[in-house]
């Protein structure tokens, strides 16, 4: 059986323009979850778990319509042991800035497609390398507007790339959407790509 277009449980813009690129037919179903991390819950089976969590509960919100394939993904940016989720306010998202700055930091994304009633799912890690960070820079980039809603509080695809030094992995990871590990798990459910418009 082949799909041709997906559901994708998520508001984001990025991981809609990700699968836009690879020709991936898709419709935005936004869900909204409690994303805080459980106790003792390392950050690749935290960041699994929101990702498979938000495909059960866009499931079960749209019942019978669910049928078909329905796509999510998590991102969480971890430095040593803490996980750097998204700023609550300009303060939260200078001081993460901060601590990023001068080291290397690790970007975990979960990616998870539901079809024919299974589930699965794919874990990709990058290491991204910030040079060192001022806090008037990280104020001044604060007030762009493009921290707020990012885990980490940076975007590696627009103002924030001047702070890359170095990146081992995939940048559409650390975006927030892994485009190899999510077109081969595209390609196992059959989903069709760059279909030619009706």
């Amino acid at each position: 059986m082949s799909y041709g277009s997906i559901v994708l449980a998520s508001a984001s813009p990025r991981r809609s323009q990700l699968l836009s690129q690879i020709g991936v037919r898709h419709e935005p179903f936004p869900v909204d979850l409690d994303e805080r991390p459980q106790d003792a819950e390392t950050p690749s089976d935290y960041v699994m778990r929101i990702a498979r969590d938000k495909v059960q509960a866009a499931a079960a919100a749209l019942g019978a319509r669910a049928t078909r394939p329905l796509l999510a993904a998590d991102t969480a940016v971890v430095l040593g042991d803490r996980i750097f989720g998204k700023p609550v306010d300009e303060a939260h998202g200078v001081a993460m800035l901060m601590a990023l700055g001068g080291r290397t930091h690790e970007v975990l994304t979960a990616v998870v497609l539901r079809w024919n009633g299974g589930t699965h799912g794919a874990l990709n890690r990058s290491l991204v390398t910030f040079r060192p960070l001022g806090a008037d820079e990280c104020r001044r980039y604060w007030a762009t507007g493009e921290p707020a809603g990012k885990a980490g509080a940076y975007a590696i695809q627009g103002h924030g790339a001047v702070f890359v030094e170095r990146l081992e992995g995939s940048f559409s990871g650390v975006m927030g959407l892994p485009l190899f590990e999510t077109g081969a798990l595209l390609d196992a459910a059959g989903v069709l790509r760059w279909q030619a418009e009706a």
